[in-house]
């Protein structure tokens, strides 16, 4: 794991050029010795995807969810499941509880997409469930973020309205998570960033 960024550390990146950015992931600026573009190019390349290959063997399992207590993880684990199968057409009541109702929720997803419907949610169910979320998405996906931003308040320092509006300030918790998990800190949750996101307990 890299050094923990701050959120003020964010701001200044996101006020810098996608180029300076970049360049940032591969080769340093001031090296006086001019590789070819081409060659610069295929190096950020390689090294971006060395990076999100690491981060991905890196990452926790997926959480195996089942009805009752799930005392090993969060209620923001559970409540980040209710939230996807939400976005999925469901229409639990968040509460972090893996009752009756959000099994046969994930019954119903799984039956959906051709899945063991065993009720529990596991890898290939959250896999499933993934919705990619950035700027300017909106709906139950996004108050997942935003819930699990909230859960983490002492770590990045601020809380989020959980209103499923992914605007500027989700985006900076998003790119800030990131950062802190190693991941491409894109401000995009996609299915490496999700899978940090709800098997990390900090």
């Amino acid at each position: 794991m890299t050094t923990k960024k701050t959120i003020g550390t964010v701001v200044l990146a996101t006020g810098l050029a996608a180029g300076t950015l970049a360049a940032g992931l591969a080769l340093p600026v001031s090296t006086a010795v001019a590789a070819p573009a081409a060659t610069a190019s295929v190096t950020s390349t390689v090294t971006a995807k060395a990076t999100r290959l690491a981060s991905a063997q890196a990452l926790q399992p997926w959480p195996v969810l089942r009805q009752g207590a799930n005392s090993t993880w969060p209620k923001v684990t559970v409540r980040s499941l209710q939230y996807l199968l939400n976005a999925r057409g469901a229409k639990l009541t968040v509460d972090g509880v893996f009752g009756a109702k959000t099994k046969a929720a994930v019954v119903a997803f799984q039956h959906a997409h051709h899945l063991s419907a065993d009720g529990v949610a596991g890898p290939q169910t959250w896999a499933a469930l993934i919705v990619t979320v950035k700027l300017g998405s909106t709906g139950p996906a996004v108050r997942a973020v935003q819930d699990q931003a909230n859960f983490r308040v002492a770590k990045f320092g601020y809380s989020l309205a959980v209103d499923g509006i992914f605007g500027p300030t989700t985006q900076l918790f998003v790119r800030a998570f990131q950062l802190s998990a190693d991941l491409t800190p894109d401000g995009v949750v996609g299915t490496l960033t999700w899978r940090a996101l709800v098997t990390e307990a900090e």
